[in-house]
């Protein structure tokens, strides 16, 4: 009886396992036949004549926000070339290009000299979460400072407009609430955060001396925080964090005591701004953020909330130079570019779970799968191996 009750409850286990094994088994035929028919399917784009289609460079378009302009630019039709080190950007965010005929993928490091020929650049390329940029201070400082010089010596040489992705960390720690254009800001030039704030501050100062004495067309966006599918699971940012943490009933971590701001805003906002200001006469610096501002411990409730875990909220000591307050005054991108954010906080938070919900299974079916292959005999392998055969053979008929 005993035995009974055992192999019935472990039933639905084992059928659990079997529908993620026939899913994968399904993915690998596709792919396969793909492989063997020499078609990949690739999402419809618009058709531009060779007038209206640009030659664009996008560095760092493998990372989280570069992936989702290249899909907008791919879209509209224009030729693309990606341009990626790989230390964040993944290959899975743009692999839905790779083939297409408009798409271009170059694994190449900014810091050294990239010759090609293009008509606009967004220079994207630098790691942007605290733990990314920290990880080599160095390094980070060499992608803004020399990555920056050869992405404008590019621009240039074949006449190229550049957009920089700066950042709202010019401000610092600001002492003007909320921050416009005009603030100059608040930085620890020697802090543990100074070689991504300063970076930035002095790329900024290359593109508008390169826009002076060599009449390179210019334009930078100050980018806010910003959320949405493809973040790197453990790019240490507040609404990862949060998610992830939430999602496997994990304490939800807060560094200080909570009161500090955050301005977010959801990724399709932002692109939508990268490509306004892109295509404006409008070259000083803008704003692109969300205005709607929250303390951090009200924002992790918010997600907890949505996702109705049990998770506590724990509060760690505070990181040194983290900015009290964070708001973007938007006005110049309102009245300049005709810009503003139009996806809500909730809306964008239930996309951006769905999309970590889906992470996360996806690394615990390959878990799985994993210790299934690692703890099976050769000789299981072998049979498994020749049912896939005669499975593919079986769909090939």
């Amino acid at each position: 009886m005993e035995d009974t009750a055992v192999q019935q409850a472990s039933l639905p286990n084992l059928n659990s396992m079997k529908e993620q094994y026939d899913k994968q088994i399904s993915d690998l035929l596709k792919r396969v036949s793909e492989l063997e028919t020499g078609h990949k399917k690739h999402p419809a784009v618009q058709f531009l004549t060779y007038k209206d289609k640009k030659r664009i460079l996008v560095t760092g378009g493998a990372g989280f926000v570069g992936s989702h302009l290249v899909d907008a630019l791919m879209f509209q039709g224009h030729e693309v070339t990606v341009l990626d080190n790989f230390f964040t950007g993944r290959k899975k965010n743009i692999e839905h290009w790779i083939g297409h005929e408009n798409f271009e993928l170059i694994h190449h490091d900014i810091v050294n000299p990239i010759y090609i020929e293009v008509d606009e650049i967004y220079h994207l390329a630098s790691p942007a979460s605290p733990p990314h940029y920290m990880f080599n201070p160095v390094k980070t400082l060499k992608t803004n400072t020399m990555g920056t010089i050869n992405v404008l010596g590019l621009a240039k040489r074949v006449h190229a407009k550049v957009l920089f992705a700066s950042t709202s960390e010019v401000y610092g720690d600001p002492e003007q609430h909320p921050q416009d254009e005009e603030y100059w800001g608040h930085v620890n030039p020697i802090g543990p955060r100074a070689c991504y704030d300063e970076g930035k501050r002095v790329a900024e100062t290359l593109c508008y001396s390169f826009a002076k004495q060599d009449h390179v067309e210019v334009r930078v966006a100050r980018i806010f925080n910003t959320y949405g599918p493809r973040m790197h699971m453990s790019d240490g940012r507040v609404v990862s964090n949060f998610i992830l943490q939430s999602l496997q009933n994990e304490p939800i971590t807060i560094y200080g005591a909570g009161n500090q701001t955050r301005s977010f805003q959801y990724v399709s906002d932002l692109v939508d701004g990268l490509l306004a200001l892109m295509n404006s006469n409008y070259s000083l610096p803008v704003n692109i953020g969300n205005p709607e501002e929250h303390t951090i411990l009200s924002f992790a409730e918010i997600i907890r909330n949505l996702i109705g875990t049990s998770s506590k909220i724990v509060l760690l000591p505070k990181m040194e130079d983290d900015p009290q307050r964070r708001k973007p005054n938007i006005t110049r991108a309102l009245t300049y570019i005709g810009w503003q954010p139009k996806v809500g906080m909730l809306d964008g938070l239930n996309r951006t779970i769905e999309y970590f919900k889906a992470e996360l299974s996806h690394a615990k079916r390959k878990e799985s799968f994993n210790v299934y292959g690692h703890s099976a005999s050769k000789k299981s392998l072998d049979q498994d191996l020749a049912k896939f055969s005669d499975i593919k053979r079986h769909n090939t008929l």
